[in-house]
């Protein structure tokens, strides 16, 4: 259960950070091709960020899976 609340988190914030990087294209045209190079690097560090959460996330949800079946 755990981990389907990181993973629900990561995509939240990928969503978010796709909303800002296409708001911020349309309102600035000239520098579309930036804006969305950084948007790509926010979403590249959204997941990067992710991965320790998740990875204790599936840990905590095996232990208590382990612990449940004793």
């Amino acid at each position: 259960m755990r981990v389907l609340i990181e993973l629900f988190y990561i995509g939240l914030g990928l969503v978010a950070a796709l909303v800002m990087t296409w708001a911020a294209a349309w309102a600035y045209p000239l520098a579309r091709t930036e804006i969305w190079w950084c948007g790509i690097g926010a979403m590249v560090a959204t997941v990067v960020m992710g991965i320790g959460p998740l990875h204790r996330a599936r840990v905590a949800d095996r232990m208590a899976r382990r612990h449940a079946e004793q």
